[in-house]
Parts: C-alpha cells; structure tokens; sequence
C-alpha cells in the first residue's frame, strides 16, 4: 500500500541529542533527581503512542540513517522526518492528524526516494511513561522516557517486545548525558544495542552477494594499495556528501549550496584527473551532467555570496559616504535575485534529469568502469596523474604571465585559476596514499586559488555593482556609494594581478612537488 503525499501544514525543527539503553522488564527507574545538576524532577507523565514508519520497499531511508513517521499520541502528534546530523539527529516535524506524507517531508527525502514509493514498514505501539529533569530555577534540562515497546514489521512480520529508556536533552549540556548515564547503568541499563525503535524491529542479516570486486577487498593486490581503490574511495565520499547536502539545500541552510556544488565539481574534477584509469565513454557523460548541475547550483550559491561581499563592503565604507539606504536596496536586491535562483534549484532538484544524475552515479560507486592500470600500485599511478595535473597548471600560468595586461591576461588568469582548483583537488584525493606532502601541496595550491578568486570575485562583484545602479535606486537617493564601492573593487583587483606572480613562485617550490617527482 503505498502513502500518499499532501502539502505540508505546521512545521518544526531541532536537534535531537539523546541516549538509548537496553533494560530488563522489572528494572526499577532509579531516582534522576540526585544526578549533578538536576535539583528536581516533574510528576511523571504516562502516554500511549502509536507509529506508522514509512520507507520504500527496499528500505532506501533506513539505509541512509532517516526515519519517517507518523505518530499519535503524546505531545508531538504528527509526522516527524529524523535526518543524520553529525553524532546526533535532526527532527522535523508536521503538526497533522492525516495519514498522508506531508509534501515537505517528501521532497526532503527525495534524493533517496527518487521516485519510488514510500509504503509502511512498521508498527510501533509504545507505552512511554516521562520524567522531566529540572535545573536550580525550575527549567527542563533533559528528559527521560520508560518505554515498553510492542513493535512489527509490515505487511506481516512477528511482533517484539523489549523495554529502553531514553534520554534526550532539552536544556542541559552533554555532561548531563553522561551523569545521567551513571546513574542508569548502575541501575542495571546497558547501552542500547541498536540505534532506534525502528532497526531493532527492521534488523535483517546483511546478504553477502557473492565475491566482492578486486578493488573493495581492503583496497590492496599483493599487499598494496591500489590506484582503483583510493579513486573509488573518494568518488563515494564525494558522491555521498552530495547526497547529504540536497535536503539542506532545499531547506535553504547556510553553506549548503557551498558545499554541495564543490561535491559536484571535486566529482568532475575526480572523472577529469583519473581520466586514464577509467572509460571515458561512460564517465565523460557523468562529467558532463555534473558540470550542469554544478551550473544550477551556481546561480544561487553565487547571489548568495555576493550579497554578503556587498553588504560587508558597505559595512567597512566610512558612514558620512554612504548615502541613503543603499545598504537596505542592495541587500533587498540582491536577496530578491537569491531568492529567484534557489527557486530554480529547488525545481531542478525534483526534475528527473538530476534524479536520473543521482542514479548514475551510484552505479559509478558500485561498479567503477576502471581499466587495467587501475589495479596496479596506488603512489607509482597516482603520483604521475597528479604531475600531468601539476604540468598543465603551470603551462597555464605561464601562458598568462607572458600576456599582456588586459582582457586577454584576465581570460588566462580565469583558467589559471580553473587549474588550481583542479590540482588542489586531485592532492586532497591523493591524500590517504601519500600523506602530509599532499597536504602541503594542497595547501600552496589552495592560496594560489584564493590570489586569483579576489581576482575574479571584485570582476563578478563591479558587474553586479553596474546591474543594481542601472536598475535605480530609491526616489532622492543617488549612486554615489555604489560608484565608490566599484572603484575599490576595481583597485583591489589590480592589486591581485599584481600579486598573483608571488603565489606562483610559491606554488612552483620544488619542495612542495617532490612527492610525485615533476
């Protein structure tokens, strides 16, 4: 039976740090209000909840460490989406009596769902009986629930029985986790030996589909590591990191079209650099839908930048030379043209060229189309494809050195720049085979890069300037600081070109490039 999908009504979100613990049915709660800190406790509360979890048939949101719910009963009925967040979880939820999966939770989870359907897994009944934990004035610090639990999995599964207690913070600090856990396993608790309600009612025997591939098995042929495994190894990071910032680029979080449109490019620069050890017959497609991808995202990730530069600029211009509200146009303005561009994102991201991206590459990560030389040792491979890296980059810098300053000088420095990005991510890829001189040479690469991004960010931030000034500015104002805004822009940008000759001799050092003998 599959869940239908409504819009979405009230919604809420935190972070949920708590612990688990297993324990016996005639276990006595031991009394919580000695616990350091913790001056007193709440009359217990006794409720009855029900939950429905919902997943596709092949259990895509469990594997990815989500749950889906619907629960009745207790203080949050609703619909609650739990997603990874570092060590703890974040919760959000839906305030909704309907059995529908509300369409906010659903297009959060859509980078794992992809148009499957979403189909109740399990049944939970639980009888949970809570103490809240209070400080010196009174306020929760944390709280603690005794739960029996009577849980089955769906269409037909047995039912379980177990009891856990559960300890979540409210107000106190994670040293209060830990006090109260003192007094719990002294009780008689131990620590839970699954992660939720829902994988101990889930838990399954992990299927072992026949001989794992050459380069899975610990990465290593003859005892070395191989150049197959530490490539595959780093397109499945990547890959997973773009996969973990969708929900929180739809949401529009801080940073996450950052980092999810350098996933992007480190993959596309991965499938360039690596090129040898792979058929570029199918995975040039990939570098191709990864650089559209990254496009979309750009636009966005771009507005955003800039509006922040622009207000910082006019934060450090002198007060008697900003006239007017110029500082609330820009910002109005440039949150409008962001605004518009996630919008656009967001579209994109529901769209099935992306879901059909997505699907390719966990067909890369599963099963890499690597060619023989990606079997052979890791440091010997790998080091030569991170010098022709390196030899392209400095012809680079050498073309746009001997040019004359101007249009043409700025189209090189442009690609120079495009080059260092590349090398600085093929070092950091290479990093688990060759260490601490990767890193420094990523590093000198990386300050090379950030010369000549001034460079190209005040080029970008005068044309935005240009834009937001022939767009007018309020009635009885005046583009004065706009104009003072682009010729500062304007003089700090000669002085990168001016100094990105240092950064290149920096970066040429043969002490940074000994590691792949160039």
């Amino acid at each position: 039976m599959e869940v239908p999908v409504r819009e979405a009504e009230v919604t809420t979100s935190a972070l949920e740090v708590e612990r688990k613990y297993d324990v016996g049915p005639g276990t006595p709660v031991p009394d919580l209000a000695g616990v350091p800190g913790v001056t007193s406790t709440a009359p217990a509360e006794e409720h009855l909840l029900e939950a429905m979890y919902v997943d596709t048939p092949d259990l895509r949101l469990r594997s990815a460490g989500i749950t889906l719910r619907h629960r009745t009963g207790g203080t949050d009925a609703g619909w609650h989406l739990k997603l990874p967040a570092g060590a703890d979880r974040e919760e959000i939820r839906v305030q909704s009596d309907a059995g529908d999966v509300p369409a906010e939770l659903a297009s959060l989870v859509r980078v794992h769902v992809r148009g499957r359907d979403l189909v109740p897994v399990a049944s939970l009944s639980t009888r949970r009986v809570v103490q809240r934990l209070l400080g010196p004035d009174g306020a929760p610090l944390a709280e603690f629930a005794d739960d029996t639990v009577h849980g089955r999995p769906l269409p037909d599964g047995a039912e379980l029985l177990w009891r856990e207690w559960e300890v979540e913070l409210l107000g106190g600090g994670r040293t209060l986790l830990d006090a109260v856990q003192v007094q719990l396993l002294a009780a008689g608790a131990a620590p839970s030996s699954s992660s939720s309600k829902l994988g101990r009612v889930l838990s399954r025997p992990r299927a072992v589909d026949g001989e794992q591939p050459w380069w899975a098995v610990g990465g290593r042929r003859g005892g070395r590591r191989t150049a197959g495994a530490t490539v595959q190894a780093h397109l499945a990071g990547q890959v997973a990191e773009l996969v973990a910032r969708d929900p929180q680029v739809r949401r529009d979080l801080p940073d996450a079209l950052h980092r999810m449109r350098v996933a992007t490019r480190r993959l596309r620069s991965a499938l360039t650099t690596f090129g040898p050890l792979l058929n570029r017959e199918l995975t040039d497609p990939l570098r191709d839908e990864l650089r559209w991808l990254a496009a979309v995202l750009g636009a966005a990730r771009d507005a955003e930048v800039m509006r922040a530069r622009l207000l910082a600029l006019i934060d450090a211009e002198r007060a008697d030379l900003v006239l007017g509200d110029v500082r609330e146009h820009v910002d109005a303005a440039m949150a409008r043209r962001h605004r518009v561009a996630h919008d656009q994102v967001v579209v994109e991201l529901d769209g099935e060229r992306y879901l059909r991206l997505l699907d390719d590459l966990d067909a890369l990560v599963a099963a890499p189309p690597f060619l023989p030389g990606a079997r052979e040792d890791a440091k010997s491979v790998l080091a030569d494809l991170v010098r022709r890296s390196w030899r392209r980059l400095d012809r680079a810098m050498a073309a746009a050195e001997r040019a004359p300053r101007g249009l043409r000088q700025d189209e090189l420095l442009h690609e120079v720049r495009k080059d260092a990005k590349r090398t600085r991510y093929a070092a950091e890829a290479v990093e688990p085979v060759f260490g601490r001189p990767a890193r420094r040479y990523a590093a000198a690469v990386t300050q090379l890069q950030e010369s000549l991004g001034d460079f190209q960010d005040g080029a970008v931030t005068r044309q935005v300037l240009l834009e937001i000034a022939a767009a007018g500015q309020p009635a009885g104002e005046n583009a004065f600081t706009l104009g003072r805004l682009h010729a500062r822009e304007q003089a700090l940008a000669e002085a990168a070109v001016a100094d990105w000759p240092l950064a290149r001799v920096a970066v040429s050092r043969k002490r940074f490039r000994g590691w792949f003998k160039s």
